[in-house]
């Protein structure tokens, strides 16, 4: 048996027209089904009510925050399941860690076909998170997107509205400190990824998932156009590199503390406040539908640059 929770205003309801796909996969596998919808006043806790064990797995259809709200509801009942994921939200950025396929019913033989594996897991506090700790730019630029520009732009919708915001960002009077490294300096945005990519942006390219480590990413205060110049060298990978405005280290726990009102983002849902003691807990989520994929770090034409810098001019 399966349990299958589904979040039916997630991305663009592509689960609700491929419901038959779904049950047509698993139980030409052997499997059943039980069907847990998320609501409007409905707790995700209430899914894990009685026994589970009879369980092989929790299938999750939604996006990053349903992601999250069921891990956190599993982990707070003791619940040791597998988790596989129907990338059907908007971003999807955790399932896209591990190579899930966006056509639910490959992603389906996908899960079915694959075997049990252990990757790291995040805990802010009491809050755990499966991808991303953030705050500063970015923590809710998926939600800000313009749907139309999303559609007509792609990937380059959430730089543009980025750059955006950047001009009205307040530099972050936030304390990091790890037993790697100590950061007291003001700064635009933080990351601390457990997986590797934000908005489907791949900002964490040197990350591993299953290395019990975080990837630490601070974007100092060092000036809003030299801020603005890491976004072009996101596109080719390099911006890591640039110690200037990046600071970037690993560890497997850190500190963060502030004085003033900051928003914690967790997984694309409100996290909790400061102080935060945040840990990696290696091994501590078990998923199916893992596919090894070659490393491939795209390098964009210089030509290709310009066309996008001139379109990033005509926004600004």
């Amino acid at each position: 048996k399966v349990k299958l929770i589904y979040n039916p205003h997630s991305g663009k309801r592509e689960l609700l027209e491929n419901f038959d796909t779904v049950f047509k996969c698993y139980q030409e596998k052997g499997y059943s089904i039980d069907i847990f919808r998320v609501g409007r006043g409905i707790e995700i806790k209430d899914a894990f009510t009685g026994d589970c064990s009879e369980y092989h797995h929790v299938l999750i259809a939604g996006g990053d925050g349903t992601v999250n709200n069921v891990v956190n509801a599993m982990k707070n009942s003791s619940i040791d399941l597998p988790i596989a994921v129907l990338p059907v939200g908007t971003a999807n950025d955790f399932a896209g860690n591990f190579g899930i396929s966006k056509n639910i019913e490959e992603a389906c033989n996908q899960i079915l076909d694959s075997e049990v594996r252990s990757i790291d897991l995040g805990i802010a506090n009491d809050r755990y998170f499966v991808n991303i700790l953030s705050t500063g730019l970015f923590t809710d630029i998926s939600h800000k997107v313009d749907p139309k520009m999303k559609k007509n732009f792609g990937k380059l919708a959430y730089y543009l509205r980025g750059i955006k915001d950047a001009y009205n960002i307040k530099p972050l009077e936030i304390d990091v400190v790890s037993h790697e490294n100590e950061n007291l300096e003001e700064k635009y945005i933080m990351f601390v990824f457990n997986g590797r990519t934000a908005g489907r942006i791949n900002l964490a390219y040197k990350a591993e998932i299953d290395d019990g480590m975080f990837d630490v990413i601070l974007i100092k205060a060092k000036g809003i156009m030299k801020s603005i110049n890491i976004f072009f060298k996101i596109f080719n990978g390099t911006y890591l590199e640039d110690e200037e405005v990046v600071e970037y280290f690993k560890t497997d726990e850190l500190f963060i503390h502030s004085d003033e009102e900051i928003i914690i983002d967790v997984d694309g849902e409100k996290g909790p406040k400061c102080p935060l003691e945040i840990r990696c807990i290696k091994g501590g989520l078990k998923v199916l539908g893992y596919k090894e994929e070659e490393k491939k770090l795209v390098v964009m034409m210089k030509d290709e640059l310009e066309k996008i810098k001139e379109q990033v001019l005509n926004v600004l």
